[in-house]
């Protein structure tokens, strides 16, 4: 079963069929995707990868917080296996991992990101699946419920209440529901590198034209200058048989061409180049993975860290009821701070470890290692034991 069919089945099982379209009666925003193909610029590719990839590594938990009336606090993680299930695997097509890059792709590309949550006939959430439709646009009930309305590339379209969206969205301005798209700024930048990576090629494709003219001095037939030409390059053009110095008697004179193509020098691209990495946010060593800790912290604070908020809020309001957050209830993202970290860092967080700031299985996570039995125990160095005032005399001396 296709992914719109298993959404159109799950509204359908809690009586919320397509056609509620005909209840909305003001219309709202639109958005509208570029069909530029910008993801088939590999300069664009390359400015997202990072940011995608460090989305996708992202851990979805989910966390219950509750205080009774005692004032004792209660933590749990992922105490619901439905939800803890909906993180891991969302749908039959994906993990939690490929759903998070995905909506990364088109929220770098499109500035918004969609997802819909399916549910069963009690309204419990059995599924998230990602949509890249072409255009979404939104409306209002007489009761002023919001809903999208979704035209999907094969021209299907279909209309899903607000709630059961997961909307993700940057640059954020003048538009009420959706982030305002990157293409009218972005555009002119790839028609200069298109443009001139087509000269570039043309210019190696001009390479193999016309570089010498041959002036006869008398009149021949067709067939003659043919012949005449013919063994002209035979003998003093060819790689196998140039001897690098060409002889014409006085039937002819041999002139060379010189080739005027335009190609753009290294300053002007990379300017261009600049210019595309500063509307990403990025540069050259985050895009070639050759930054420093410092500076990949720099990037993921500036780029990444507010898609995790994001992502945390969205899941949180539309996989729970507004009783469910009352009770504590809420995802939350989680990026380890160590995965950017070098391994003599990594290697230096031991100290951590000998004074149980850190347990042997969140130290050993940090290099990719599996947990061992026991890891989970905080354990201390004796000789970094708390000190005790009440076990020290008068004179300075432990009794």
């Amino acid at each position: 079963m296709g992914v719109l069919k298993r959404i159109r089945s799950a509204l359908r099982l809690r009586n919320r069929s397509v056609s509620s379209v005909s209840l909305m009666t003001e219309n709202g925003n639109r958005y509208i995707a570029w069909n530029g193909r910008v993801y088939d610029f590999d300069i664009v590719r390359a400015c997202i990868r990072p940011k995608v990839k460090a989305i996708g590594k992202l851990v979805g938990k989910h966390i219950r917080d509750t205080v009774d009336a005692d004032g004792n606090r209660t933590l749990s993680v992922n105490p619901s296996a439905n939800i803890r299930r909906l993180l891991e695997e969302p749908n039959p097509y994906m993990t939690g991992q490929m759903l998070q890059e995905k909506m990364a792709s088109q929220l770098c590309i499109n500035n918004n990101a969609f997802a819909v949550i399916t549910r069963d006939n009690m309204g419990i959430p059995t599924g998230i699946f990602p949509i890249v439709p072409q255009t979404a646009e939104a409306n209002y009930s007489e009761a002023g419920a919001l809903s999208l309305t979704f035209t999907m590339p094969n021209s299907k379209r279909f209309t899903i209440p607000y709630s059961d969206i997961i909307h993700l969205r940057q640059d954020f301005g003048d538009n009420d529901i959706f982030g305002t798209p990157i293409c009218n700024v972005l555009a002119p930048l790839l028609d200069v590198v298109s443009t001139t990576d087509q000269g570039i090629v043309n210019a190696i494709k001009n390479s193999s034209v016309v570089r010498w003219l041959l002036k006869f001095t008398a009149s021949m037939r067709p067939d003659d200058l043919k012949e005449q030409t013919k063994a002209f390059a035979d003998n003093f053009l060819s790689t196998q048989n140039g001897v690098g110095v060409a002889a014409t008697d006085s039937k002819a004179d041999a002139v060379q061409i010189e080739p005027q193509d335009y190609v753009p020098n290294a300053a002007q691209m990379d300017k261009t180049t600049q210019r595309i990495y500063a509307l990403f946010n990025t540069n050259q060593k985050i895009v070639d993975s050759s930054r420093t800790e410092d500076e990949w912290s720099s990037y993921f604070d500036a780029e990444c860290e507010p898609v995790l908020r994001q992502m945390g809020g969205e899941y949180t309001r539309k996989l729970f009821s507004l009783r469910e957050r009352g009770f504590g209830n809420r995802i939350v993202f989680e990026e380890s701070s160590w995965d950017s970290a070098s391994r003599a860092t990594k290697l230096n967080l031991l100290q951590m470890v000998d004074r149980g700031a850190l347990t042997p299985n969140e130290w050993r996570a940090t290099f990719n290692l599996a947990p061992i039995p026991g890891g989970d125990e905080p354990i201390r160095r004796l000789d970094t034991a708390a000190v005790s005032t009440s076990t020290v005399t008068e004179g300075g001396e432990s009794e």
